[in-house]
């Protein structure tokens, strides 16, 4: 059996500031902290190596018993987060308070009870948590049938009860909007903006559920953002750029006028800046994109903000953004020396935390921008480090695009032999996975004529043919939404007019 490792990821991702307060903490003890010799040994490692460990501490009686001694540490590292995060979520709060109003009850101290009850609802009020208001009305229920007689709490217990009822349906209510989001957030995640009338038909279901057509049917300001972020999503896949605008605009302003609730639900926040974000470049908008990208960099020392997961998104999704925004811009040079330097270093901080969606994201997007500045080398090897990731399901959009985009790098290297051999794995990855919509399908067609083509009249004849069956191809909206991932007609345009490519990319970007 392999030796466990959890314990290693545990000690590797604490903070400065967590390692400090275990270390505090582990000092108001007293007797033997054989576990603190242990902690320290794999501090130090790179990466996990047991038989480094025991050869380290071969002289301490303990390592006999490794695997109970690392299972005690990981305990203790979990118990001194618990008490370091003990005030920082209105969770924890809660569940202190549910301790103490337990012990309050156990001593019959009913009139403290009650008074920590109160605020306990109070909190969870204004955060919107509604499991642990059951929690205390449940209790409050038995505080009441314990006091009656004694007529100290002036509670209607039929108002508890229609309390608990409207409470459980705030539950039913914010679970129903969250099913519908998590359908059309994996449609999306999975597909990226959806092509297949399966998929279309799918959203179409979501974006006309009674509970996201109909008014008033959110019952809490949690399920109010979920509505609206539902109906921002719907709008994006279906091209609707003010709808999208003006929906996830609603849901920032909701959540800055309910800071506890934008606590609560710190990645909907960022997610609905994002889509902001991106309407504003969609529009052109610099200023408005970058002040966004800003505003969420900023994030990072705000309250709630704090916790390795939501770090990860403040890393990922602002410096995406920002790496497409200097492509938009046709800042390419710009983006190679002040953005992708910060991405790879943070990459590399954050090694095995980023998930590979905004790896791949990532990969991408810096593979575009070196094949803008004519670094095909580059641009392949990052576009290789996508194509890598062929995971089926993970943002199969982007792993297509990235395909096709690769066969067009190995034309410009003249790789003909390998491009030959690509065109058909492509052709074969499209029909497994159900990918061969209009775009690709054509595509490969006139890839396969272009590397036929046995001169360079051929050659250029080809390519006017390519860029016309193209063009027919994008006169479906679903299919246009292709030029998002990468720009086929200018590339095409290049090769018919002779020009560089990179000439006319900042050409284009300097018009708009």
């Amino acid at each position: 059996m392999k030796p466990s490792k959890e314990l290693f990821y545990l000690i590797k991702s604490l903070t400065k500031s967590e390692k400090r307060y275990f270390k505090l903490m582990s000092s108001l003890q007293t007797g033997d902290k054989n576990y603190m010799k242990l902690f320290e040994c794999i501090d130090e490692l790179e990466d996990y190596d047991e038989e480094a460990v025991k050869e380290k501490l071969k002289n301490e009686k303990f390592i006999k018993h490794l695997p109970s001694e690392k299972n005690h540490l990981y305990k203790l590292i979990l118990k001194s987060l618990r008490s370091f995060y003990s005030d920082n979520s209105a969770a924890s709060v809660l569940q202190e308070n549910l301790r103490n109003i337990e012990l309050l009850f156990n001593k019959a101290l009913y009139t403290e009870c009650f008074k920590n009850i109160q605020r306990a609802k109070g909190i969870a009020y204004t955060y919107e948590k509604f499991y642990f208001l059951l929690d205390l009305i449940d209790w409050e229920k038995k505080l009441i049938e314990e006091a009656f007689l004694d007529n100290k709490f002036k509670v209607n217990m039929e108002n508890l009860i229609e309390e608990e009822a409207d409470c459980l349906e705030k539950l039913r209510n914010i679970a129903e909007y969250q099913k519908l989001y998590s359908k059309i957030n994996y449609i999306i995640r999975k597909s990226g903006f959806t092509r297949n009338v399966e998929g279309r038909e799918e959203i179409k279901k979501i974006a006309n559920h009674p509970l996201i057509v109909n008014k008033g049917t959110a019952h809490s300001i949690k399920a109010a953002t979920a509505c609206l972020s539902i109906k921002g999503l719907c709008a994006v896949t279906d091209q609707n750029l003010e709808g999208a605008f003006s929906n996830f605009s609603h849901v920032v302003k909701i959540m800055e006028d309910n800071p506890p609730i934008m606590q609560e639900l710190p990645k909907r926040y960022i997610r609905a800046l994002n889509s902001v974000m991106y309407a504003h470049l969609s529009k052109g908008e610099w200023d408005e994109t970058f002040k966004i990208i800003n505003k969420m960099k900023g994030l990072l020392s705000k309250r709630g903000f704090e916790s390795m997961d939501i770090q990860l998104k403040l890393f990922s999704i602002p410096f995406n953004a920002e790496l497409n925004v200097h492509i938009k811009m046709g800042n390419y040079m710009k983006a190679i020396k002040q953005v992708i330097p910060k991405i790879i270093e943070g990459l590399q901080h954050f090694d095995g935390k980023i998930n590979k969606e905004e790896e791949m994201l990532f990969y991408y997007n810096i593979s575009r921008v070196y094949f803008f500045t004519d670094d095909l080398k580059s641009a392949l090897k990052y576009i290789n480090m996508v194509l890598n990731e062929n995971k089926p399901g993970l943002r199969d959009d982007v792993y297509t695009f990235a395909r096709l985009v690769n066969l067009i790098i190995h034309f410009e290297l003249n790789n003909i032999d390998l491009l030959e051999y690509n065109i058909k794995s492509t052709k074969r990855f499209l029909t497994v996975n159900k990918r061969d919509f209009k775009l690709e399908t054509v595509f490969l067609n006139e890839m396969r004529k272009l590397v036929k083509a046995k001169n360079e009249e051929k050659q250029q004849e080809q390519f006017i043919t390519f860029k016309e069956n193209l063009m027919r191809v994008f006169e479906d909206p679903y299919e246009k939404i292709a030029l998002d991932y990468f720009d086929f007609i200018l590339w095409l345009d290049s090769k018919i007019t002779k020009q560089s490519f990179v000439k006319l990319a900042m050409e284009k970007s300097n018009s708009k």
